[in-house]
């Protein structure tokens, strides 16, 4: 009997060390997916800037091409 709540003790702890550890992953993940999101963002605002800067560039060639 000694031997077998040993083992249940063991098996305890190992239980309570992956628990921690999956703790530790939750929080991982919960802040990578911030910095996606906030990456995201940044993508979306570099894509208009590009957008509105070519915008630029084509209107002023067709003026002056236009001329």
């Amino acid at each position: 009997y000694g031997a077998l709540w040993e083992r249940v003790k063991s098996y305890e702890r190992r239980f309570d060390e992956m628990s921690v550890k999956i703790d530790k992953l939750e929080a991982n993940v919960e802040k990578l997916v911030a910095m996606a999101n906030q990456g995201r963002g940044g993508f979306w605002a570099g894509m208009a800037f590009v957008s509105f800067i070519s915008s630029g560039v084509g209107f002023a060639l067709s003026w002056f091409k236009g001329n």
